[in-house]
């Protein structure tokens, strides 16, 4: 996504690199962990948890997990306390871009810059792989024993009401397919996108919060910051998907045209398109902006996304 420094909110040189830093040093030991938490690719059913590990392993941003980090430490919590439910949360959104490429729903053949998993092993493994990774993420935060019990039981249902339905991405993706090939309104596909990418992203910045035992009013701060974070996502993925190449985005441009899906580029344009993307990123830093802490990597993780390329 390209826009003028002049109507852009630019980072700090020094912020930037620090939060390059803090992106760098936290997706190794996410890496690190994912790898500890998933069966070895020598554990039958073998071809199981090799798709499983292609997926996982792909070189996803892990920006969900990130999230919940970022959101925790800002309240003090130290990161071996936040990092097994971060790596739940990567393993529901592995899950879902799993069955999101299957040809019965986006059909894609490439994610994160190499073959989707259905295309690299075959469709029932994917199926089972997405199944998989998606009850392992529960079994990860339902056996984690840094956390009291009621604070796990917490966690499951604020990640079980997001990632699933009425109010979560299953209903969300629901949604996506429903409206595709036809004219949606801007509340319509604000809920889509609310539902498909904010929800699960909701969630991310919430456990950090609730691993942290937050007030009421940090927590709902928290809780809007990451709302209008998931919409700004969804944006500039949209136009990403027009503007970038699959070089820098690690999958097919030009797949929502082509699908007929409902976007943000294509119910606006891409010049207005542009422009919400700057409203609502301006609204996620004044959520943040409500919470009494340094809360400069949050506030840079809003810049990130509003700029980034991939």
């Amino acid at each position: 996504m390209t826009t003028s420094p002049e109507t852009i909110h630019a980072l700090d040189i020094a912020t930037h690199m620090e939060l390059r830093q803090f992106l760098s040093d936290a997706r190794s030991r996410i890496d690190a962990k994912l790898d500890r938490l998933l069966p070895r690719e020598s554990v039958e059913p073998v071809k199981l948890h090799a798709a499983i590990r292609w997926s996982v392993f792909a070189g996803g941003k892990r920006f969900r997990p990130l999230l919940t980090l970022a959101v925790g430490e800002t309240f003090g919590i130290v990161e071996d306390k936040l990092l097994p439910t971060a790596c739940a949360l990567e393993l529901i959104h592995t899950y879902s871009l799993i069955h999101d490429d299957l040809p019965s729903m986006d059909n894609d053949d490439l994610r994160r810059g190499r073959a989707t998993c259905h295309i690299q092993f075959d469709e029932a493994t994917a199926i089972l792989a997405g199944d998989a990774l998606q009850t392992l993420a529960f079994k990860i935060v339902s056996e984690d024993k840094t956390l009291s019990a009621e604070k796990r039981l917490r966690l499951i249902a604020d990640i079980s009401s997001a990632a699933g339905t009425p109010q979560g991405m299953v209903a969300g993706q629901a949604l996506d397919l429903d409206a595709e090939s036809r004219n949606v309104s801007a509340e319509e596909l604000e809920q889509i996108h609310r539902l498909k990418t904010a929800a699960l992203i909701i969630t991310s910045a919430r456990c950090g919060a609730i691993i942290a035992d937050v007030t009421e009013s940090d927590l709902e701060a928290v809780t809007e910051y990451a709302a209008q974070l998931g919409l700004l996502f969804q944006i500039t993925d949209d136009l990403l998907d027009i503007t970038a190449t699959a070089e820098a985005i690690g999958k097919t441009p030009g797949k929502d045209r082509r699908s007929e899906k409902a976007t943000y580029p294509h119910l606006h344009g891409i010049d207005a398109a542009r422009d919400l993307a700057l409203t609502v990123h301006a609204r996620a830093r004044a959520a943040v902006n409500q919470i009494e802490r340094s809360t400069q990597h949050l506030s840079a993780i809003a810049d990130y996304i509003l700029n980034r390329t991939a």
